[in-house]
């Protein structure tokens, strides 16, 4: 089967990911890299960096790493996540980092292979995708075909419109059927799906709640290219509907490893610290032309200064809110490229984490108002439903018991489900108290799972986010710059640039790797210009023991 140009499909990319670059450049092609932003984007174009022999720098104004895949823990030892973060098996570069840290087998936990929706009273309906070992595309018509959760005259509707969809073409050509799905960004998901003869029962019982899943918005105003591109996955890959979650939180499973990691190869992160403007020469019009470093806060304490730190390529590794107030004016008006990203936005989400003195998602299949059984299962291994949950119908579009999909960091003995909600979309919330929030959500719980309103919730969290992902609204593909820039020395990483895929822990670690490719191709010609100007090169440091690792790598993949 044929593999896209842009390494959408082509699992190869995972060993690309996994081995890093394969190159350690030599003393007169070091540079000194800053990276504004310590999100998923920005660590993994530090990492290809440093594996690459150049000298880096992270600047992050929160107090831990990892953007909107961060997390934390309170002051009672909770853990606090930003978001509800699930790995589907399409996600190839993001794997192969995990390849790379040596941790794939250690922090991803396997989930049943089937798309799980609770509805009101506890009624359970699935897209199963397991089939015996028959895969993609025969698993997902059986999937479609059998569900629970759509009516026959909607499935009859949905089977119609997906037959007519690019995916159909992805099976023998898959880069014609992806030209075909980016051409379809202008029109809204509802829009192309009811025109080709789907229903809005559909919509309603299953095609908004992934919308929401997937862009936390629904299927009204989300692209059609956003949608059918995780569709043509599903159809061609029988990985990439599977889905796993992290052993633990981000923080210990994903961040902690990758710190680890940049600082074995002399990189350093600095938390705290907020890059409030940019270095940079410009021409005689007054537009940008070179990038020279960044304006920082200093360290925390009572005397601090800002402080100037010049580097000779400075990345900017933020979220949509972050790079409209970083670019300055006259980098928007003198390039299409900058002046764009204002037409961008992002979606407000909150999240909201509520825990419970029993086991929430212990359902009787014949009886949902009932829990399986009375006896304690503390030991924390209650046969709940143990996988990322849909719902049609409330208010959290996607949700998930912690204390069974991830237990390391989010069971607690004697304790029993730790529910964590998106609500989407998230307007109506942001103005809203936290407690109001937890429990119009606590309510909610107790409409989908009738049998766990004698349990009580005995601690509750919510994060809000005024801005989350960008919204993938139709039209929007044209407005998300490239990782390249105009002005030499300054590149963009983040899962809003362009790259070929949503807006997801996979779109940004597609984009770190393809801003890390740009930066590599360019750092001769960069080297080349600040030897021009007299200035020094970066120390060498451990290239023998850099290119030992590198090299060993490659047997271990």
């Amino acid at each position: 089967m044929m593999a896209d140009a842009e390494g959408l499909l082509d699992v190869k990319r995972l060993e690309r990911a996994a081995t890093g670059p394969q190159i350690f450049l030599p003393d007169d092609q070091r540079l000194k890299i800053g990276v504004v932003g310590a999100g998923l984007a920005g660590l993994v174009t530090a990492m290809d960096l440093a594996d690459a022999g150049h000298s880096v720098e992270i600047y992050e104004t929160r107090p831990f790493i990892g953007g909107k895949v961060g997390s934390w823990v309170d002051k009672d030892g909770n853990h606090i996540e930003m978001g509800l973060h699930v790995f589907f098996g399409c996600y190839y570069n993001l794997f192969g980092i995990f390849k790379r840290l040596g941790i794939f087998e250690d922090a991803l936990r396997l989930k049943t292979h089937t798309h799980q929706f609770v509805n009101k009273g506890g009624d359970v309906g699935a897209l199963d995708f397991r089939m015996g070992g028959v895969g993609a595309p025969f698993n997902g018509l059986k999937a479609f075909a059998t569900t629970s959760q759509l009516e026959l005259g909607d499935k009859v509707a949905n089977a119609i419109a997906l037959a007519t969809s690019p995916v159909v073409r992805g099976l023998v050509d898959f880069d014609g059927a992806m030209e075909d799905v980016r051409n379809l960004d202008d029109i809204s998901f509802s829009e192309w799906f009811l025109s080709k003869g789907g229903s809005r029962g559909s919509i309603d019982r299953m095609w908004d709640p992934i919308a929401y899943a997937l862009g936390f918005i629904d299927c009204d105003h989300i692209s059609a290219r956003c949608m059918l591109t995780i569709f043509q996955l599903f159809a061609v890959r029988s990985e990439a509907s599977v889905l796993r979650m992290l052993e633990g939180s981000p923080h210990e499973y994903l961040h902690k490893p990758i710190q680890q990691y940049l600082e074995a190869r002399g990189a350093k992160i600095f938390t705290r610290r907020k890059v409030k403007d940019l270095l940079y020469d410009t021409d005689a019009s007054g537009a940008p032309t070179r990038m020279r470093g960044i304006v920082v806060t200093g360290p925390p304490g009572r005397d601090r200064q800002d402080e100037t730190k010049e580097f000779d390529v400075v990345v900017a590794a933020v979220d949509v809110p972050g790079i409209q107030k970083l670019l300055p004016p006259s980098f928007k008006s003198s390039y299409d490229v900058f002046g764009n990203v204002d037409k961008l936005e992002g979606v407000p989400v909150a999240t909201v984490q509520l825990r419970f003195d029993g086991w929430v998602t212990e359902l009787d299949p014949s009886h949902p108002d009932r829990r399986v059984v009375d006896k304690d299962f503390s030991d924390g291994k209650a046969p709940g439903l143990d996988n990322l949950l849909y719902s049609a119908d409330a208010e959290f579009s996607c949700f998930a018991d912690l204390a069974l999909a991830s237990p390391a960091d989010y069971y607690k003995p004697g304790e029993g489900s730790l529910l964590q909600c998106v609500l989407t979309p998230g307007d109506k919330w942001m103005p809203q108290e936290v407690d109001a929030i937890a429990n119009a959500t606590l309510k909610q719980v107790y409409d989908l799972f009738p049998s766990a309103r004698d349990l009580k919730c005995t601690w509750s969290n919510v994060v809000k986010l005024n801005q989350s992902l960008y919204r993938e609204a139709p039209g929007m593909d044209p407005f998300r710059p490239p990782q390249k820039t105009p002005v030499d020395g300054f590149y963009l990483a983040g899962s809003y640039t362009y790259q070929d895929y949503i807006d997801s822990m996979e779109g940004a670690t597609k984009s770190g790797l393809k801003a890390a490719e740009a930066i590599l191709d360019d750092t001769p010609a960069l080297a080349a210009l600040r030897r021009r100007e007299g200035l020094e090169m970066v120390p060498v440091m451990r290239q023998e023991a850099t290119a030992s690792r590198n090299a060993s790598l490659v047997g271990s993949v």
